[in-house]
């Protein structure tokens, strides 16, 4: 408006006003830009706070000196263990004690809520026992250096986590030196490779964030096998076959027993047909140990063991109909 008045006067070329306009319009376009700046680097510097708070944060379990497993009859055993999380109103595991020997394998079974993977998270210390001991070759966990300990331990959890890179990328997670015959031989206890094989680039096929382009048997039984690669002397499956159909499931379990004779498998299961060949199978129920014995003595002795067995057998039956 000034400046047609001052146009109009003469006192003001139209050339004049056009080059102020364009050049307020590129002060106002950087100091915008420069706003949007200050606004990143406040977020960024609140953002750095956080993440520093998070680094600069102890953990409460504290790493112990031994380095080696002892050789010892039980490789496993809970004396009188429970567990409480912080700020709970009641223990999640009460008074549960066990034992396993080497080359063994346990099953464990019981209702949602029960406490089987806060029993199974207290063996590599993501835990720590509120109450009791657990020893592994007749230590106390406390006493062995938390990394050593964890290494030696392979833990298929119930979220499958796949990573963005090649197959051989992903199963060197446990150990950055397998070799692809170790690799192989991993795939093929979980009944990976016969997929993995299909694929035209083998161990370098590409895998998605999260396994996008692997469906769930398939993102398990990776996940399954990167836990065989290293030689782990325990492994523990947290309920990690749910996806694999009932044939895969066999195949898997007799290719457990035929290849891993001396390793102690801790396998936690929705499936009561999946225990069946367990050497001892632990009944949880609401935190406390319901019953153990083997697959027979459970379905004489134990009446939650025998309710989710004859219902899962029945359904199955039914889904075969």
């Amino acid at each position: 408006m000034f400046g047609g008045v001052r146009i109009n006067t003469g006192s003001f070329t139209q050339g004049e006003l056009t080059a102020f306009v364009n050049y307020m319009t590129q002060i106002s376009l950087t100091l915008v830009v420069l706003a949007n700046l200050i606004i990143i680097f406040t977020k960024a510097f609140a953002s750095a706070n956080r993440i520093t708070e998070v680094f600069e944060c102890n953990s409460a379990i504290a790493s112990g000196e031994i380095t080696e497993f002892a050789e010892n009859e039980n490789i496993i055993e809970f004396r009188n263990v429970s567990f409480a999380y912080n700020g709970a109103g009641g223990n999640s595991l009460d008074n549960i004690s066990f034992k396993i020997k080497k080359g063994s394998m346990l099953g464990i079974i019981g209702g949602t809520g029960s406490g089987k993977s806060t029993l199974i998270n207290l063996i590599p210390r993501f835990y720590e026992a509120s109450e009791g001991e657990v020893f592994i070759y007749g230590k106390n966990v406390k006493e062995y250096d938390t990394d050593m300990l964890r290494k030696k331990i392979g833990v298929v959890s119930q979220k499958t986590s796949i990573f963005s890179g090649t197959v051989r990328e992903n199963m060197q997670w446990a150990d950055e030196n397998a070799t692809d015959e170790e690799i192989i031989k991993a795939l093929k206890i979980a009944q990976a490779w016969e997929f993995v094989d299909r694929f035209p680039e083998k161990l370098d096929t590409h895998i998605s964030q999260g396994g996008k382009n692997l469906s769930g048997g398939q993102k398990q039984r990776l996940s399954i096998a990167r836990a065989f690669v290293g030689n782990p002397e325990i492994i523990i499956l947290d309920d990690s076959t749910s996806a694999l159909d009932y044939a895969t499931d066999l195949a898997f379990r007799r290719s457990l027993s035929e290849n891993l004779p001396d390793t102690t498998i801790i396998m936690v299961s929705q499936r009561a047909t999946s225990l069946t060949s367990a050497d001892m199978i632990i009944v949880m129920d609401d935190g406390e140990i319901a019953s153990i014995g083997t697959h027979d003595e459970l379905i004489e002795k134990c009446r939650i063991y025998n309710e989710i067995y004859n219902s899962q057998l029945s359904q199955k039956e039914d889904d075969e109909e």
